[in-house]
């Protein structure tokens, strides 16, 4: 039987050393993940593009969606935001990049520093993608959903959206909140909306000027249905909309919701570890363990996920946001 021989260059490998192109086993691990993680990503946003096109008519427009920026309150911003937390994002890798350069020249104060940058890019990321999700769980405006499902959210005479309070009334009547042991399971409500479907119908009806903007998009915009038209369509109404959540969306098909949820959540989950990976990498710096090592290459296969991790939103942040 022939005996197996080992190499020194073997050993090497398997402790770390030089592979395939000059790179190390933990870099080949890394690269590994991201590729199966770039598929998970890709399977994601295939999906909402899917759906995206099958409901491509009554899609809510991410204009008329993302529209608020903090301490202007009833401006209307739309996307400013947004390209705001992308650029803080993208500065984030920059200061990657500077960190795994002066790991490359053994620079330990200058690693320390840009790795501290990019911990706090990532926590404003969070923060503001934090801000962005309560905005859009709460809503602004509220609608009406109807007996088909239909989104109808209201407008003035000039086009612009009005928020239920503006026209509602409040009348003298009794409301429940509907639970499953109150009624079949798919009438139960997680918290009674502000105003009743009888309130919001007749605060309609009493305000002349106020007209339906439905969920049908020409020209990438929603079509305003005249006075007589809205007339008809508010009979339908049955539920008062308030905001977004994984039943019912005030700015219109379901889907878009689920997918947002879905999509930004797992990427922010993504950034929420990248943040606490950067901040363990940080303390080892500080400690100085790669300065003993003679090598920081465990910043370079952190900076790696990082830049995957920004380079995911660009796609997501085009998805949702511009396309």
């Amino acid at each position: 039987m022939g005996a197996t021989v080992t190499s020194h260059d073997d050993h090497a490998l398997l402790d770390g050393g030089p592979g395939p192109m000059g790179a190390t086993y933990g870099k080949l691990m890394m690269w590994f993940f991201i590729l199966s993680d770039a598929l998970t990503f890709s399977g994601f946003l295939a999906a909402y593009g899917f759906s995206r096109f099958k409901f491509i008519e009554t899609w809510p427009i991410a204009d008329n969606v993302f529209t608020h920026f903090p301490f202007l309150h009833g401006v209307h911003a739309p996307m400013y935001y947004v390209a705001l937390m992308t650029f803080i994002l993208i500065f984030s890798s920059v200061t990657m990049v500077l960190a795994v350069d002066a790991g490359h020249h053994m620079k330990k104060g200058k690693v320390a520093f840009y790795m501290f940058l990019t911990i706090i890019g990532g926590f404003i990321f969070l923060g503001s993608q934090a801000w962005e999700w309560k905005n859009f769980i709460k809503g602004e405006y509220g609608a009406i959903e109807t007996k088909g499902g239909s989104i109808l959210q209201f407008v003035d005479e000039n086009g612009h959206r009005v928020a239920l309070e503006k026209f509602a009334l409040t009348l003298p009547e009794e409301r429940e909140q509907l639970t499953r042991n109150k009624g079949v399971w798919f009438m139960e409500e997680s918290s009674l909306p502000s105003y009743s479907v009888n309130e919001v119908v007749q605060g309609f009806k009493a305000n002349p000027n106020i007209r339906i903007l439905s969920e049908k998009i020409v020209n990438k915009e929603k079509v305003v249905l005249n006075r007589e038209e809205s007339l008809a369509r508010i009979n339908d109404a049955k539920y008062v909309v308030e905001g977004a959540n994984l039943i019912r969306n005030e700015y219109g098909h379901k889907l878009f919701a689920n997918f947002f949820f879905f999509i930004t959540g797992f990427h922010g989950f993504h950034v929420f570890t990248g943040v606490l990976i950067n901040i363990i990498i940080f303390f080892n710096v500080i400690l100085g363990t790669y300065e003993k090592r003679r090598s920081y290459e465990m910043v370079e296969k952190v900076g790696l996920y990082w830049h995957f991790v920004d380079l995911v939103w660009v796609f997501v942040f085009t998805f949702f946001y511009l396309v």
